[in-house]
């Protein structure tokens, strides 16, 4: 099976998708379906970049390369792939379904609800498959995480606390490790557009649908550099913290920011507290408490507290062979670009249009 991937020269467009993801696949004998045939996988990688395009094709052993999207979209692959920029997603995937192509795209599928729903609308009527990127949901942390739900190991879910983020380097003094167009609103920038599609499928996928989102977006660093070293005014949130409520009850708090220094296991981590025990899983590890092994701390500011809090939890064993999520999510998408599927789309969540397209 043939896929026009569109975006692969950049970064994560290249090393997440392209060679960890579709190549893998590929290099790997393509996706074992449930008959026990393999369904092969075969890049078509299209750019405005032709001599970049030549060296990936060339040291990825790559047929197909194009310059042209129309062109590319003549192709007979039926899977239209996009990890362009925001800005330039929506009319690019609308020329794909506009051909009859399956889509999956990276997130976020558009900058706003109304953009979302005139994708939804278009796939709804071409009769296509269309999918979002869900790497999260597939990464070792987040499997152990739904495990330990799904064999009701919290009994009754009260709450999630999710902490998200790191020092983004403003590029004057030492070079920013992400591109200056993250922080401009008008380039499709900012962090709510950029992290809210991540926590509304997790979320989702986890512990229910989201009912309503209150969150406070704000611009902590107002002035950056670009890749030249040239200052520019950042017109992006570059920090969002938000209260979500879930359905059945259970409230998750989330902070998310490129201005905030890390004092975690990892740059993202969710603690999930229920009635019979609590779990703090990044995208990688997982920690555990259960009720029967839960501490009595006395709350007395005046005496410095003699307990290792942290050393009361256990970790979950990594018990079972994990793929990394790009690859998982690609191979989900690649096994059922041949079924017939359903669109869907959820405006009720902040940014929600940008988020959970559909899997199926």
């Amino acid at each position: 099976m043939r896929i026009v991937m569109n975006g692969v020269t950049g970064r994560m467009g290249y090393r997440q998708h392209l060679v960890r993801s579709i190549l893998a696949i590929r290099d790997d004998g393509g996706v074992l379906r449930p008959d026990g045939t393999r369904l092969q996988v075969e890049p078509v990688i299209v750019g405005r970049n032709r001599e970049k395009l030549t060296e990936i094709a060339r040291k990825h052993d790559i047929e197909t390369v194009h310059t042209d999207l129309d062109a590319a979209l003549e192709d007979e692959a039926p899977v239209y792939f996009d990890s362009l920029v925001t800005s330039e997603r929506k009319k690019t995937i609308l020329r794909a379904i506009a051909t009859g192509k399956h889509i999956f795209t990276e997130k976020p599928i558009a900058e706003s609800v109304a953009e979302g729903e005139e994708l939804v609308a278009a796939a709804d009527a071409a009769g296509i498959i269309n999918g979002v990127v869900h790497d999260k949901i597939y990464l070792p942390g987040l499997i152990k995480l739904k495990r330990l739900i799904d064999s009701g190991f919290f009994g009754r879910i009260l709450s999630v606390r999710g902490e998200f983020g790191y020092w983004v380097f403003e590029g004057d003094v030492l070079p920013a490790q992400r591109p200056s167009w993250n922080y401009r609103a008008e380039d499709g920038g900012g962090i709510v557009l950029d992290m809210y599609c991540h926590w509304n499928y997790v979320l989702e996928h986890l512990f229910g649908g989201v009912e309503a989102v209150m969150t406070k977006a704000v611009t902590h660093i107002p002035q950056r550099w670009d890749e030249k070293g040239d200052p520019y005014e950042a017109t992006a949130d570059d920090a969002a913290y938000g209260i979500f409520e879930l359905a059945g009850g259970v409230i998750a708090q989330i902070n998310s920011s490129w201005a905030v220094r890390v004092d975690r296991g990892e740059l993202v981590e969710f603690q999930v507290d229920g009635t019979h025990g609590s779990a703090v899983a990044g995208l990688f590890g997982c920690r555990i408490q259960h009720r029967v092994r839960t501490p009595m701390p006395v709350w007395n500011p005046d005496v410095p507290t003699d307990q290792d809090f942290r050393g009361q939890w256990e970790q979950v064993p990594d018990n079972q062979e994990f793929t990394n999520g790009f690859r998982a999510s690609g191979s989900s998408t690649c096994s059922t670009s041949r079924q017939a599927g359903r669109t869907r789309t959820t405006s009720r969540a902040a940014s929600a249009a940008s988020s959970w397209w559909t899997r199926r």
